[in-house]
């Protein structure tokens, strides 16, 4: 074999699957970034509300103001349900982009293939 023809293989193997290949290992490693930054953001802002409330119980010295913190505790246990609520959408939401996208590359590859296997007959 010559080297323009080995040359011409690894080009030909590369955009068939080198390629494909490269583009779906930076598209799995943008959404596992994506993924952790949304964990590392909820696990902070629960974190925070935790801490926050348990220095609201410290802060309890008498019968009024164990009536404000209870209060206050059904205002925090709502708004943490519409965070996880969010959370869960914005999980949702990576996924669905990452299942298209990866889709495309699919796709995109299948396509490739084929017009490789088309020229090489």
């Amino acid at each position: 074999m010559s080297n323009e023809t080995v040359t011409q293989m690894q080009k030909q193997f590369d955009s068939t699957f080198g390629a494909p290949a490269r583009t779906y290992a930076s598209m799995v490693l943008d959404h596992v970034e994506q993924l952790a930054n949304l964990q590392f953001e909820a696990a902070k802002a629960y974190a925070e509300t935790g801490v926050q409330q348990a220095r609201a119980a410290l802060d309890v010295k008498d019968p009024s103001d164990v009536r404000a913190y209870v209060e206050n505790q059904q205002k925090v246990a709502k708004d943490l349900g519409e965070r996880m609520k969010g959370d869960a959408e914005k999980v949702v939401s990576l996924n669905q982009a990452f299942a298209q996208n990866a889709q495309k590359v699919a796709q995109e590859s299948a396509q490739n293939v084929s017009k490789a296997a088309g020229q090489s007959k």
